[in-house]
């Protein structure tokens, strides 16, 4: 950034590919590569061989997409950011994924290829995604859980996620592990003598 004037001219570098539409009023910030190959691999003759990666990458009006994040061009078909998607830094976004409407997605998230993101979606930071699932409309996903199947909407959090309630549920168990060892080291005790 260079300041002159009292206006700031962002000279920093984004990489926008072949085959990317991008739509009116979206900001895209430093070190961001918008459609980079999927990555698309399969075995041949005992090697890995690339496999070309034709579809595009669509981002839609409004949209914000952070420092480092990367969103992948689809091997066919469409990558599709939709309206008013806010993405934060060092993310990164497979190829042929969808991420519906006014979705948030926090720092460090990686969703694998051909995953499907409702709308209005909220996923805390280093949040994974395994790939080709479906997460429902208004699901909340806490930070640094891990997706594994396809969820509906609701509050999920762990992994692999589980609801909160249930989450909850399992971390107060495991605090108490310690006195229920304890209890049974007594009782023990107390058989044998």
């Amino acid at each position: 950034m260079t300041q002159q004037s009292g206006h700031v001219h962002d000279l920093s570098a984004r990489t926008i590919r072949e085959r990317s539409r991008i739509g009116s009023r979206v900001i895209i910030h430093s070190g961001a590569v918008i459609g980079a190959d999927g990555f698309g691999f399969e075995m041949v003759d005992g090697r890995q061989q690339k496999i070309q990666q034709l579809g595009i990458v669509q981002i839609d009006d409004d949209v914000e997409i952070g420092a480092n994040t990367t969103v992948d061009r689809a091997r066919f078909g469409r990558t599709w950011i939709q309206q008013g998607v806010k993405i934060d830094n060092l993310v990164q976004i497979a190829h042929n994924v969808i991420i519906g409407k006014n979705s948030v997605i926090v720092a460090q998230t990686g969703i694998s290829g051909s995953t499907r993101v409702g709308e209005r979606v909220t996923m805390g930071g280093q949040v994974g995604i395994v790939g080709h699932i479906e997460i429902g409309d208004g699901a909340a996903i806490g930070a640094q859980s891990g997706i594994s199947k396809s969820v509906p909407g609701g509050v999920w959090f762990g992994s692999p996620a589980v609801p909160l309630a249930e989450a909850q549920r399992q971390i107060a168990w495991i605090h108490r592990l310690g006195k229920l060892f304890a209890r049974v080291k007594e009782i023990e005790k107390k058989l044998e003598s």
